[in-house]
């Protein structure tokens, strides 16, 4: 399999994370954010979580400061949606959206939710991610869940083992509110980039997978 750099020593990059609640970003693409700032990347990163209210925001931000530690600049957009009711609340996220995209300038890179995500609340955010950013490069991360709608990634990641065991640490420090669900445990998340990084053959044989709906090849000027 022949890769691509997108991230390395000295490289400038803007990265625009976007999640329906606290823990989604981190879990779905804290691998890559964290392998990158390892390889020396000057990363810029805008940190938007949709629904983080009460204990949820103290999570996000805590989460968030040792994620981002060593990225050039970050900026955390919080927000309040009520969980479970993004689709009924389309309008007002959607203004949310509008309003990050006019503070977030052009991203290099966007991360968000898959559209065939079984949560009702990660489909409305992807949704209004294509909606609203038209002209960007689009990743979609995957949150292993009980639905069982892990799917078929097209793009991947190599996480190294050390960034992969630093991703699982932080996850279950700072997000004690999950840590009674049967699925969120280091065990999930370690078999997932396993099996990731077999299906596009990783160096430290971790990887985490996307979905790249469009991209293109534009020659070198």
């Amino acid at each position: 399999m022949r890769g691509m750099t997108f991230a390395g020593e000295g490289r400038k990059l803007t990265v625009l994370c976007i999640g329906a609640h606290s823990d989604d970003i981190e879990i779905g693409v804290g691998g890559t954010i964290l392998s990158w700032l390892r390889s020396g990347a000057e990363i810029d990163v805008t940190w938007c979580v949709a629904s983080a209210p009460g204990v949820r925001r103290q999570e996000a931000e805590a989460s968030a400061r040792d994620f981002l530690d060593g990225a050039k600049s970050c900026r955390l957009e919080l927000a309040e949606f009520k969980d479970g009711f993004f689709p009924y609340q389309g309008a007002e996220i959607k203004a949310w959206f509008e309003a990050i995209k006019a503070r977030s300038g052009t991203p290099d890179v966007v991360f968000t939710h898959r559209r065939d995500d079984a949560h009702q609340d990660h489909r409305e955010v992807c949704k209004l991610t294509w909606n609203t950013f038209r002209d960007h490069v689009i990743f979609e991360y995957e949150i292993p869940k009980w639905d069982g709608d892990l799917g078929h990634p097209n793009f991947y990641v190599p996480v190294e083992a050390k960034s992969l065991e630093r991703k699982i640490e932080l996850l279950d420090k700072h997000f004690g509110t999950q840590r009674s669900k049967d699925w969120f445990d280091a065990e999930t998340f370690r078999g997932l980039a396993r099996l990731r990084g077999m299906e596009c053959r990783a160096p430290e044989r971790y990887a985490e997978g996307f979905v790249a709906r469009k991209l293109y090849f534009a020659a070198a000027r």
